[in-house]
């Protein structure tokens, strides 16, 4: 066949077979025929055609990934090393664009050294257009997945490489901005090893997961089973879930007890409640943007039927390494800005003795990242519940609290300050934490009685003492309370949201 015709449909990528189920590949590509008039351009499109039977670098179409129909665009390394021109940004273009017009959700695999510089500015400036059209791919509401392939650079990597909900990557793929072997040529030396590695961007927040690409279709079954809820492709949860008993109404202990038991190394947090409780699990890294907190959990997940973006404090990293700083909180807003583009419910579980107070976290921009928290929170149009789960001081807990609906585990309380630290501040002692606490009125049955929280779920005696049963009760909760928030209506429920917190202490 001669390469200059060859049609657009030759062949798909070992990825794509990889990741689609089998005979459900469609191609969308109309073929590209125009031949560039550069005479040696024009014979390294001729061979690059000729040896990958593609007659570009950029495949685009659909197929289905264990259930869930999806859009595709991906690149062939081997065509001219990926990279992208006019005839490329174009083909990617469309095909976003019609993943929008037909509500799917997107995924991406670049290979790509990036602007393909046969075609020089021309080719360079697709990167704007092939920006905007995720873009409002997203703003639809409409999930964008990204798989990083070996290698990832220029100026893919700086547009549609670097927009996704979620980013993976290939193991051992190089990724990065400038290629080693430009850096070298600019700089007289090679550039650092180990630095543009999908190991270190994982490691430094800029990728949520390295996966090997056999691992790939699981992982977007399951991360889609979750974004893709709200378009009706994975199941909702009914209005009115069983419901759960409520927690007991024997008198509340004393605040220092509560205190007390809130603080055992046992009790269980957010890491054994999403190991219990929750199914279609897919753990987010880091800010996307260079920055990694341990300290705080970011993941999506269900609820039973129920899907949320799960933002929470890590009690199990706090105690081995500290407490989380402002880049935890910059991560807690990304889980909020993918619930918001997307229409899923947020639920933040509070559990923390207080962010990190330190030159560093001062220096980071702590308050300033506990304000936007609360403004996200207070005006996020996403449904929201806040499980506070065991300490709650200081600013540090406020800034994941506040939401449509709070429940409270029996033990749970929640304070300007550690108890301690108020009672050196208004006594210049931490003697009397214990009344302190009492007077504040930080309990969970406290917040009960101010409005502050709208449900508690039982201890037996305390949730340390029997985490499965406790942590069970607190999913049963977590699916009604989301299950219910899902059946209102969006714009009296962000009104009652804002007369909750407007009206707070006025009654």
């Amino acid at each position: 066949m001669n390469p200059a015709a060859r049609p657009a449909g030759a062949r798909s990528l070992p990825l794509i077979d990889t990741l689609v189920d089998p005979g459900t590949w469609r191609r969308w590509d109309e073929p590209v025929t125009e031949l560039p008039a550069d005479p040696a351009y024009r014979a390294a499109v001729l061979r690059a055609r000729e040896r990958t039977g593609l007659d570009e670098s950029v495949v685009t179409g659909e197929g289905v990934v264990r259930g869930h129909r999806a859009a595709l665009v991906a690149c062939e390394f081997g065509f001219l090393g990926g990279s992208i021109g006019v005839a490329a940004g174009e083909r990617l273009v469309r095909a976003v664009e019609r993943a929008t017009r037909e509500r799917l959700p997107l995924i991406a695999a670049p290979a790509s050294g990036g602007t393909r510089m046969q075609e020089g500015t021309i080719a360079f400036l697709q990167m704007v257009k092939v920006a905007a059209a995720v873009t409002d791919h997203k703003s639809a509401g409409l999930p964008y997945l990204v798989y990083l392939r070996h290698p990832t650079t220029g100026g893919v990597l700086a547009s549609w490489g670097s927009l996704g909900h979620l980013t993976a990557a290939e193991p051992g793929a190089l990724i990065g901005f400038l290629g080693p072997r430009v850096y070298e040529a600019l700089n007289g030396e090679p550039f650092p090893p180990g630095v543009q590695t999908a190991e270190n961007l994982l490691a430094h927040g800029l990728v949520d997961a390295v996966l090997d690409p056999a691992e790939l279709a699981g992982a977007t079954a399951r991360a889609l089973r979750v974004l893709s809820a709200r378009d009706g492709s994975a199941p909702l949860p009914a209005a009115a879930p069983a419901p759960v008993p409520e927690a007991d109404d024997t008198p509340a202990p004393p605040a220092a007890e509560s205190i007390r038991r809130s603080r055992r190394p046992d009790r269980p947090g957010v890491r054994a409640l999403l190991a219990t409780a929750a199914t279609d699990l897919t753990a987010l890294s880091g800010t996307g943007a260079g920055e990694r907190d341990q300290g705080l959990l970011l993941a999506l997940a269900r609820f039973g039927a129920a899907p949320c973006v799960v933002v929470g404090h890590d009690r199990e990293t706090h105690s081995r390494r500290g407490p989380f700083g402002p880049a935890g909180l910059r991560e807690a807003r990304r889980g909020m800005r993918i619930a918001a583009e997307l229409g899923l419910p947020l639920v933040t579980v509070v559990d923390t003795p207080g962010a990190a107070l330190s030159p560093a976290a001062e220096e980071g921009g702590l308050a300033g990242e506990i304000a936007r928290c609360l403004a996200e929170l207070a005006t996020l149009p996403s449904p929201t519940v806040c499980l506070l789960l065991g300490e709650g001081a200081g600013g540090g807990a406020l800034a994941l609290f506040p939401a449509d609906r709070v429940v409270a585990a029996r033990h749970a309380w929640l304070s300007p300050l550690p108890p301690e630290g108020a009672s050196a501040l208004m006594y210049r002692t931490t003697e009397r934490a214990a009344e302190v606490a009492e007077h504040q009125g930080v309990r969970s049955q406290d917040l009960l009685a101010a409005g502050i929280a709208d449900r508690l779920v039982a201890e037996e005696p305390d949730a340390a003492d029997d985490p499965g049963a406790f942590l069970a009760r607190v999913g049963a909760v977590l699916e009604q309370e989301l299950a219910a928030l899902l059946a209102r209506d969006p714009v009296e429920r962000q009104a009652a949201r804002r007369r909750r917190y407007r009206e707070l202490g006025l009654r």
